[in-house]
Order: structure tokens, then sequence, then C-alpha cells
């Protein structure tokens, strides 16, 4: 992961303190930052994990009255509402066009390019989501970008990492195996996407792009990651399902992961900007995520299971 030696007057703040959100937080902490982080709940009591969270749920009534003064990052990691609503956005674009920002991340998604037919894209090919929460997430990134803040978008695939693996659906029966003809998906760990960010937020202002792809290299179908991760358990499959005959009891949901079907590359981050990943594909990641799962559980860790 790609250091970042961070001034000691910097401050972060992470809009949305999930599961990228807090390892993006704990990763700038460590680097000598100060770090605060927005919850929808009310923070707790002498938090175990030393970072200051702060209530942010305007949806409910709960608004920042005002940010911590001198910002110099922002990370927004919130989801588009069904109404191309964006919290930060709406609520606190004023109050951050104030603070001395030197940059902005903004987690996008890969889905904007909508179904290429399994063929490669990159930053500059179309956006064509076909999902309307694609839709509203290409929306939203627009906005941000036309927003006259040093944002950078990374455009992100399916996110894994310690409790973010199918391990504990193999345990419990509850996978299920199935194939599409000549369908992959793209991901990415929530390590490489933090060492994106760092990344990013290091280089130079005029070297640094409006549009990053932050994905491994290796797209693949569902089946061959379950596959592996039923290898580093010791454990059986499932039985095999085509998709053609179970997509009817799919949910709407879950059908829809099922809809686009595309290679994302990376050239620009890893080539061009240099990045290296940590984990260039499921295999790496998938066996330092079990490793990782098994040492919280052993140190009775809450952590052992993923953030939401």
């Amino acid at each position: 992961m790609t250091s970042w030696a961070v001034n000691p007057d910097a401050r972060v703040l992470v809009i949305g303190g999930g599961y990228t959100g807090q390892r993006f937080a704990a990763s700038a902490a460590a680097a000598g930052a100060r770090v605060w982080l927005t919850r929808r709940s009310a923070p707790e009591a002498g938090n175990a994990d030393g970072l200051q969270w702060l209530r942010f749920d305007p949806a409910n009534g709960h608004h920042l009255t005002a940010l911590p003064d001198g910002l110099s990052h922002v990370l927004v990691t919130l989801p588009t509402g069904s109404d191309d609503s964006d919290a930060a956005l709406d609520h606190l674009l004023p109050a951050l066009r104030q603070q001395p920002l030197a940059w902005l991340g903004y987690l996008s998604t890969t889905g904007v390019y909508g179904d290429s037919g399994g063929a490669w894209v990159d930053e500059d090919s179309p956006t064509e989501p076909t999902l309307p929460r694609s839709q509203a997430r290409l929306r939203c990134e627009q906005r941000w970008l036309a927003s006259g803040l040093p944002v950078m978008s990374f455009r992100l695939p399916a996110i894994y990492g310690p409790g973010r693996c199918p391990f504990e659906q193999l345990r419990q029966g509850s996978a299920r195996l199935v194939h599409k003809p000549a369908q992959v998906f793209c991901r990415i760990h929530v390590d490489d996407i933090v060492g994106a960010l760092m990344h990013g937020l290091a280089l130079p202002p005029e070297a640094r792009p409006a549009l990053l792809n932050v994905s491994d290299d290796t797209p693949c179908p569902s089946s061959e990651t379950l596959g592996y991760a039923a290898h580093l358990l010791g454990c059986k499959l499932p039985p095999l399902q085509r998709f053609e005959t179970v997509a009817a009891s799919m949910s709407p949901m879950a059908l829809s992961f099922w809809a686009d079907n595309r290679r994302v590359s990376n050239r620009r981050l890893c080539q061009e900007l240099g990045y290296r990943l940590r984990y260039p594909s499921y295999r790496e990641g998938f066996a330092a995520s079990l490793a990782e799962e098994q040492a919280l559980a052993a140190a009775g860790s809450p952590r052992a299971a993923a953030q939401p």
C-alpha cells in the first residue's frame, strides 16, 4: 500500500464511516492526521477505536451544525438516495466550500459504464448505466465534479475484505454456486481502495485525474471465486445451478447484480499513476481476509464481523 506522509496539521473528515470509511480513517490516523467520521446513530462515549465521531443523519433531523475547522481532506462514501439525493451535497456543500480543502475523494461505482457485454472499459468509455442506482450515482458524481472543489471520483466494483467474503455463507450452507456463460465480475479489496485513495491524494494536484477506476487485475466468474473460498476453508461447494434455471427465483436486487457484464481496466491507476495493488486477484485477497477474520475471532474482537 502506498504510504502517505501526512503533514501533522492534516485534518480529515470521512463523511460516511462505514466499512470502507473506517479503514481509510484508521490508515489516515496512523499516518498522523487528525480524523473525524460521520455516522447516522449517536456516537458512543469513549469509542475504543480512538476515532472522533460526529452524528450526521439529515433525513431524521440530525444535521452537522458546523464542520471541524481547517479541513484539508474529505472522503465521501455515502450512497445516493432513490431520488438522486446526496446528503453531503445537499447539506454540507456550502460549508465544504469554506474549508481549505486540498483534496476531496468521492466513492462512485463502475456501474456507471453499464453493460459492455464482457468487453474492457476504462475511464474514457461511455457512461451508459443500466441500473437505476447506477444512473443516480452517475448524476451525483457529475454534481460533485462540477462543485468547484478539488474532487477525485474513484469508481469501484464489488468491494470485499474481512467480513465481506463468502466464507460464512459456505459454512452455513447458504452459498449459491450460480453459473452464467461468459459472465464475469470485477472486485477490489477494501485495503486497495484505501491504498488508491492515499496514492491519489499524495499526487501533485496537476497530476490527479478527475476519474479513476479502482479494480483488481482479475475479472472472473463468481463460481471461480466461490470455488477458491471453499478451497481455503476445506469445505464442499454447493451444487452448481445454471443462471437461466434459477433467475426466476432471485430477488430483484440479486438479479440486478447479473444485469451488467464488463471488465474494468485499472491501467490508469496502476500503469499511468504507478499504484501497486496489494491484492492483484481474489486469491491473495481472500487468503488475507480469512487470516484477518480468524485473528479477530481469536482475539474476541467485534470487528470479526463486517461493519455496515
